[in-house]
Parts: structure tokens; C-alpha cells; sequence
């Protein structure tokens, strides 16, 4: 039963909602290393958020159509065992992104876009203690790139304004500790996420003009800091009980292009600063696994997000959710095979400029697919 709730952490990396706090797409589970022997596995799913709404009255009341675009995604991971106390994993996946576009039909917003590509890298030692507990850690790299439109009326200055960011890597760690009785299939992880530092060459633009004399300059943004704890034990024979906790420090994470910072707003005549502004999020997942047969094991969890202030960026606009994941996986000898679907209610929210609510996001929802193929040996 240990070996199938593992594939079912495994399918939760892939199929998490594109909300999951700020521009979270996957919660960077250490599940794999907790498998036994040595172990591959590659994960791929697709994502479809429906999120659309309508501008505030003093923008016509419009109602414009889907802003969030469908995605595909990928994981990667191989865990080794050295020997009984020392393994090691290497894990490839995508856990940040965003695709964000309103239609024409937006009158505040209209032409707003942002677009971020990332894919981490993580490379982590695990030591077990004979005492049941244990200590994990290691390198985590990151590559990304990203852009950022601002247009429509709610704008009004800065309508037209663009900044890209071109791709660079950076890098950061992870550190944790574990505790495992095996007897009853328990077990506990906790494990801290530090910021990754991004250096973005940076070019800015309004209505396709360069606003920077220097022609570029360069944007330090990092990464949030985060904590995941991650637990599971067996509650009745073939039956188990797993669920995580994740805090992710959303409020540092700031996008400051040196024109853009600097500009006065139009509303206040202070400094700009960031580009978008972004509440901390904290995610609870509760869920239960049950094996059937040899062959066949199945799972269903709930996953809960808190909403915060209505009033968000038209970058990121929701705001809490509430999902239902459910799962199946197939094992034959050393193969195992996990899949499943995911459904989320996302919160409503009211996308803002200036503390001002400039439309209105309601009734929508997210849907994610995934499968994940894993082989011991």
C-alpha cells in the first residue's frame, strides 16, 4: 500500500491546479525519495483553467471570455539507493508558470498578457538514522523567462507598456527532515524551499518603443521561499491516510523592472514598484488510499486554499479553491502506472489597479489530467 500512495503523491505534482497560490503550477513533492530501491519515473498531463468575468461598470460592464490559456506539463525523477542509509534523487519539473491573456472584449484590461516558463531542477541526500528519523538536502536549480503586458483602459498611462525578461538560471536549496514507522506505514517530511535568485536581462517598451536609454538593464526577482509538510499512515489493512501542508511566501515575490519602478503612478504619484502584488498562500490537502487487489490501488484527496483579499493583480486574477482529485494505479511486477483527473473551483475575485476594482472573476473552474509511469529495479 506504501508503493501505490506513492504514485498518488507522484500524480498530485502533476495534476495540481495553475492557482495553487500566485503562479504555482506543482507543489515540489520529495516523495520520490522515499521509494524503495532504485526508482524512475516520468509524469506528463495537461491543464484546462476556465477563468473569465466582467468589467466594472465605470468599463461598460463588459464580459470578456477565458484569460488563462490550456498547458501541458512534464516531470522527471530517478531516485538511487546507495546503500541502506544513504540515497539520493534528481528531480526535473515545472512548478511556476503562467499564460495569461485578456480579450479585446475587456475594455479595463484588454490586451493584459503575462507568460512565465520555468523548469527546476533539483538535486537532493537523503541519510536514514536507524532511529527511524532522517535528514534530507541538496542543490535546486531553476530556468526561466518571462513577459508582461499591461493594456486597457484601467491602465490608463502606462497602457501599452512591456517588459521581457530574458532567460536565465539561478540557484537555490532545499533542507529537511523525515520520520518513518514503517510497521504502520507512518511517515513525515518537512522540508524548507530557499528563494532562487533570478538576474532577468530585462527590455521595456511602451507602444513597442524602448523607455530605457541604456537600452536594457537587469531585474533581480527571486523566487519564493516555501515549507511543505507531507505525512501519511495506515489506518486500517490496505487502507491509508495521507495529506500535506504548504506555505508559500508569495508577499517577496517581486518583479520591479528598474523603468517600470521608478515610473510614478498615475493615481498617487508614488514610485510604481512591482509589476504585480501577490499574497502569501497556504494549501491543505487531505486525502485517503485504498488498495483492492493485487493489481489495482485508488485514492481521493481534497485540497483547500484560504481565499484573501478580493481586490488581486489582473496578472494572477483568483483567489482561493477548493478540489477534488481522484486517482487509480495499476502495478505489475516492478511497473506502476498512476493516473487520474483533478477538479477545482477557483475562488472569485475582482482583478484591481490602484486599490480600485476594475472587473469582476466568478463561477470558474480548473481541470487537470495526468499520468505518471514509474519502474524499481
Amino acid at each position: 500500500m506504501k508503493s501505490a500512495l506513492r504514485g498518488i503523491a507522484a500524480l498530485m505534482l502533476s495534476a495540481a491546479p495553475v492557482v495553487a497560490g500566485g503562479l504555482e503550477r506543482a507543489p515540489q513533492s520529495i516523495a520520490i525519495l522515499f521509494e524503495e530501491g532504485n526508482y524512475a519515473e516520468l509524469g506528463f498531463g495537461r491543464a484546462k483553467p476556465s477563468v473569465s468575468g466582467q468589467d466594472t461598470a465605470m468599463f461598460g460592464a463588459s464580459n470578456f471570455g477565458n484569460v488563462s490559456s490550456a498547458y501541458n506539463f512534464f516531470s522527471l525523477g530517478y531516485k538511487h539507493q546507495f546503500s541502506p542509509n544513504l540515497s539520493a534523487a534528481f528531480i526535473i519539473e515545472q512548478p511556476f508558470g503562467a499564460d495569461i491573456l485578456y480579450p479585446a472584449a475587456s475594455i479595463a484590461f484588454g490586451g493584459t498578457a503575462v507568460t512565465v516558463d520555468s523548469t527546476t531542477y533539483t538535486a537532493l541526500l537523503r541519510y536514514k538514522f536507524d532511529n527511524n528519523f532522517g535528514v534530507h538536502g541538496g542543490l535546486r536549480g531553476s530556468t526561466a523567462d518571462g513577459s508582461v503586458t499591461l493594456a486597457g483602459m484601467a491602465y490608463s498611462s502606462l497602457d501599452g507598456y512591456n517588459a521581457t525578461l530574458d532567460s536565465d538560471t539561478g540557484w537555490g536549496y532545499a533542507i529537511g527532515a523525515s520520520w518513518e514507522k514503517p510497521e504502520i506505514a507512518a511517515r513525515v517530511s518537512l522540508t524548507y524551499n530557499s528563494p532562487i535568485t533570478h538576474d532577468f536581462r530585462t527590455v521595456e517598451t511602451l507602444d513597442g518603443n524602448p523607455i530605457n536609454p541604456a537600452g536594457s538593464s537587469n531585474t533581480e526577482i527571486d523566487t519564493p521561499k516555501s515549507w511543505n509538510l507531507e505525512f501519511q499512515t495506515g489506518v486500517a489493512p490496505d487502507t491509508l491516510v495521507f495529506g500535506s501542508i504548504r506555505w508559500v511566501e508569495w508577499s517577496a515575490f517581486r518583479v520591479e523592472p528598474i523603468v517600470f519602478a521608478n515610473m510614478s503612478s498615475p493615481s498617487t504619484g508614488q514610485p510604481l514598484g512591482s509589476l504585480v502584488e501577490l499574497e502569501d498562500s497556504t494549501t491543505y490537502t487531505l486525502g485517503v488510499a485504498r488498495k483492492f487487489t493485487e493489481n489495482w490501488s485508488g485514492a481521493a484527496s481534497f485540497s483547500w486554499e484560504k481565499s484573501g483579499s478580493d481586490l488581486v493583480s489582473p496578472l494572477a486574477p483568483t483567489n482561493g479553491r477548493r478540489g477534488i482529485t481522484l486517482a487509480g494505479i495499476y502495478t505489475q511486477d516492478n511497473l506502476k502506472i498512476t493516473a487520474g483527473i483533478n477538479y477545482t473551483k477557483l475562488g472569485d475575485s475582482t482583478p484591481s489597479t490602484a486599490d480600485t476594482a476594475r472587473a469582476v472573476v466568478a463561477d470558474n473552474d480548473f481541470v487537470g489530467v495526468g499520468i505518471k509511469i514509474g519502474y524499481s529495479f
